[in-house]
């Protein structure tokens, strides 16, 4: 059977979707929400926010929606909700980080895909295909990890 992380991968890299979308995909009808839909509410978060290379990596982001999404599926109120999902998004960010020194898509590439030249010289080097499903596969690994901890039932691989 295909894991998560495999899932995840396959779908970053065989699939027209971003780092994000990957990663939300992978854990929504999960969470109640249908898949056409994850990748459209991920669509502008992949390339560190929206393609500018500033923001957190695409995979983050989609992370921490996944979580979002983990948080409220514990019927609290929304304070509360609020207060874990913030909780479990430091958790997530501080895990990343330890991964891979970084959870901002310019240090992790290495470049600033903003510029024209930054997004032609990452494709060049094909970090998309080498560097970005790796990111890909941990920020769905650290989701699962953080779901058992909080002891949601895990339906299974992909």
């Amino acid at each position: 059977m295909e894991t998560a992380a495999d899932f995840s991968r396959r779908l970053f890299i065989e699939h027209p979707c971003n780092c994000a979308q990957a990663v939300l995909a992978t854990f929504a009808e999960r969470f109640g929400l249908p898949g056409e839909t994850a990748l459209h509410l991920a669509a502008p978060f992949g390339g560190g926010m929206g393609r500018s290379g500033a923001g957190a990596c695409g995979a983050v982001s989609g992370a921490l929606l996944a979580l979002g999404l983990a948080a409220g599926r514990l019927g609290r109120p929304a304070a509360e909700t609020n207060e874990l999902a913030y909780r479990l998004a430091g958790d997530f960010l501080a895990r990343f980080k330890r991964a891979h020194d970084a959870w901002h898509c310019q240090p992790l590439l290495n470049l600033d895909i903003g510029t024209a030249e930054g997004w032609a010289e990452a494709r060049a080097k094909g970090l998309f295909s080498t560097l970005c499903p790796g990111f890909v596969e941990t920020a769905v690994i650290l989701v699962e990890e953080i779901l058992a901890e909080l002891g949601l039932p895990d339906p299974g691989t992909k």
